[in-house]
């Protein structure tokens, strides 16, 4: 996740200490790196979202977790001290116990965000959400107006989502926006920024396409696309500072986007380009992101590098601890979680050594650890291919490439 405010502008944000290991518990997190954890508690939906990439619909699905192992799961996470939970679906309000659950992460000390499509959210599920101290919650939207609509597959879901956006901030609950950049939405990103004026939203991430579920009959944005994407972001961040608004913007799923910030950084000989330098370093960009800072664990217990990379299974909690599974104890797995992790654990050379394709010859390799791992590994088969979804041109890629 690259937080563009942060980077840009050099203000403080509010998660530095997971991100670039620097502000409140920095220490603890850059000591043990404890992965943020992505909890699908039920592949149950309401809407049947294009890009979907658990492929859910209205419809009951067996072998979900019943209340007692979810209950295990939560004194786990809390007990290996996790940096933060999200829950997500599916669609996480139409869980039966969901606001059971809020209370017992909440109770457990767990920093609890909320991944929803923000149409259940009503004035008193608000309230309930902001008395649960729920740290943040993520309504996702992709256009405005009958563009979301198309892309959430049913009418009227964009002003369900405003409606969940409204109640949320009416109570004092901390809310942003996420959004999939795709190439049906990001000709109106403008609009989208305006919408995010307008209604006073503080924090906004914009997620590069990862071709999963539903999601895989879609195409990553084309370079010029992408690039166009993070200058206006960019553009809209700057404006935003200089009025002496700090609204968090974020990326995620594409670490290219810090290196194509440092790239501009550099051409415009910007103040706080090495700053922006140092904080990247420490992130490690996909390095450290699958398998290390980021876990899943999906709606039937198994336990994932991401939530988009179903087809690794480390373990499953209904079986096994996820702390446990996390630090090597299911023995069949481990090979493949050190595997995975060994992105980031090697030296920089090492890993280029291993990797092959544009990746391989990136003067910003570093920094950016590969892209995002999970895409190169559906596009080439294998962990060590390069990311299709990267935008950076031959020559911002460095003279390397030539040799590869």
């Amino acid at each position: 996740m690259i937080n563009l405010t942060r980077l840009w502008t050099g203000q403080a944000q509010p998660a530095d200490n997971l991100r670039y290991g620097h502000g409140h518990a920095a220490a603890n997190s850059a000591r043990e790196r404890r992965p943020i954890v992505v909890w699908n508690i039920t592949r149950t939906c309401n809407l049947r979202c294009v890009h979907c990439y658990s492929d859910s619909m209205a419809m009951q699905y067996p072998g979900e977790l019943n209340w007692e192992q979810m209950q295990a799961v939560v004194e786990d996470l809390a007990g290996y001290k996790i940096p933060s939970l999200l829950l997500s679906g599916g669609e996480p309000l139409i869980h039966p116990r969901f606001f059971d659950l809020v209370d017992l992460a909440t109770e457990h000390g767990l920093k609890l965000t909320i991944s929803t499509n923000g149409t259940l959210i009503t004035p008193e599920k608000a309230a309930l959400l902001k008395a649960a101290n729920v740290a943040y919650v993520g309504i996702s939207l992709d256009g405005i107006g009958e563009i979301h609509d198309q892309f959430r597959g049913k009418a009227g879901a964009f002003d369900s989502a405003v409606r969940g956006f409204r109640n949320c901030h009416q109570v004092g609950q901390k809310t942003g926006l996420r959004l999939t950049l795709t190439r049906h939405n990001v000709e109106n990103i403008e609009r989208i920024l305006d919408f995010i004026e307008e209604k006073e939203i503080q924090r906004v991430c914009f997620y590069h396409l990862v071709p999963a579920g539903r999601g895989s009959l879609m195409q990553v944005l084309e370079p010029e696309a992408a690039r166009g994407a993070i200058d206006t972001l960019l553009a809209r961040v700057e404006d935003w500072h200089a009025k002496g608004i700090d609204r968090e913007v974020l990326t995620v799923t594409q670490p290219a986007d810090g290196a194509y910030l440092l790239v501009r950084m550099e051409r415009e000989n910007h103040p706080n380009l090495e700053q922006a330098r140092q904080l990247l370093g420490w992130n490690g960009g996909g390095a450290n992101s699958s398998g290390r800072g980021i876990a899943n664990i999906d709606t039937q217990g198994n336990v994932h590098p991401d939530q988009f990379w179903q087809d690794v299974q480390l373990g499953n909690v209904k079986r096994m601890a996820f702390s446990k599974i996390w630090e090597g104890g299911n023995e069949l797995a481990a090979p493949v979680l050190d595997e995975i992790r060994s992105v980031g654990l090697l030296s920089a050379d090492q890993r280029k050594a291993r990797m092959h394709g544009r990746c391989a010859g990136c003067q910003w390799f570093k920094l950016c650890g590969g892209g995002f791992r999970t895409r190169a590994a559906f596009a080439n088969g294998d962990l060590w291919g390069s990311d299709p979804g990267c935008y950076l041109s031959e020559e911002e890629i460095g003279a390397e490439l030539a040799a590869c």
